[in-house]
């Protein structure tokens, strides 16, 4: 069973901006880049990850998703499906704007986007389709289709090398490196039953020469 994960772009960017006849200011961003290559994850044998152009393309246009505070449920700023939450694939990313309720913790929210204290956006999400390559010695895991769960402005970013949100990521890696470990000794013991038919084949041939 897929874990739900989280991740905050390196390059992620977060802002206010007025709102067309009053009210509270839109919140807006990209929570995810695509094509860019993360910092390293795991932890004795680190990779990346980086995110396809249209993984989130299927889940934008059916799933139920939220806007949070920092990824808590007990503060939700906006939502796809009540029309306070619009999400976008653009050329560069997983674009979003919030237009957040009229709360006071909302608007201390917006001021401190403002001031820049609060910069950087989140997502939470299970992966339902991903591919492993290597890069240049490096094991790179590309997130093809993702479920989105949500997206927060964030006050940190997740710790990935300890945070339960990366946790998915891990074991994906290693099932990814069981199956090449499989692989390769099933190559292996193919190149070593080939070489024994052969070197069986050679001392026929020696032997009927004889």
């Amino acid at each position: 069973m897929n874990n739900r994960e989280q991740r905050c772009a390196q390059v992620s960017e977060l802002r206010v901006e007025p709102q067309e006849g009053g009210g509270l200011p839109v919140i807006e961003g990209h929570a995810a880049v695509f094509d860019s290559l993360s910092q390293d994850l795991g932890f004795l044998f680190p990779f990346k990850e980086r995110i396809s152009k249209g993984a989130f393309k299927a889940s934008i246009e059916k799933d139920d998703v939220r806007a949070l505070w920092n990824h808590d449920p007990n503060y939700v700023l906006g939502r796809n499906k009540a029309n306070t939450l619009e999400l976008k694939e653009t050329s560069k990313g997983l674009k979003v704007r919030i237009n957040p309720p009229d709360t006071q913790w909302a608007k201390d929210l917006t001021q401190s986007i403002q001031r820049g204290d609060v910069s950087q956006m989140s997502f939470g999400f299970i992966v339902e389709k991903e591919s492993w390559t290597v890069e240049e010695g490096l094991d790179i895991r590309t997130l093809e289709r993702v479920k989105l769960f949500d997206v927060s402005p964030v006050t940190f970013p997740a710790y990935l090398e300890t945070d339960v949100g990366v946790r998915g990521a891990l074991e994906s890696y290693d099932r990814y490196k069981k199956e090449t470990e499989t692989l390769a000794a099933a190559k292996a013991a193919e190149a070593e039953r080939r070489k024994k038919e052969l070197n069986e084949l050679k001392n026929k041939f020696i032997k009927l020469e004889d």
